[in-house]
């Protein structure tokens, strides 16, 4: 199954598809860093940084980038 056809058969049962995705997102910013996450699900990391603005995540001041130093 890929994301199209998952997305056609929950309209066709009445599930609202989009509103879903942004609310597990939303949940997903307020437990971790937005850049985090956009890397995990393959977002640009603008879109979930205005999410977790939005939903008034903790972490505003994550500094993104590589901490491994």
């Amino acid at each position: 199954m890929n994301p199209g056809t998952l997305r056609d058969a929950l309209r066709k049962l009445g599930v609202p598809v989009e509103k879903g995705r942004t609310s597990a997102i939303r949940q997903l910013v307020l437990q971790a860093p937005a850049p985090v996450i956009a890397q995990a699900l393959g977002y640009h990391d603008k879109s979930t940084t205005r999410i977790a603005t939005e939903a008034g995540a903790p972490w505003k001041h994550y500094a993104p980038g590589d901490h491994t130093r």
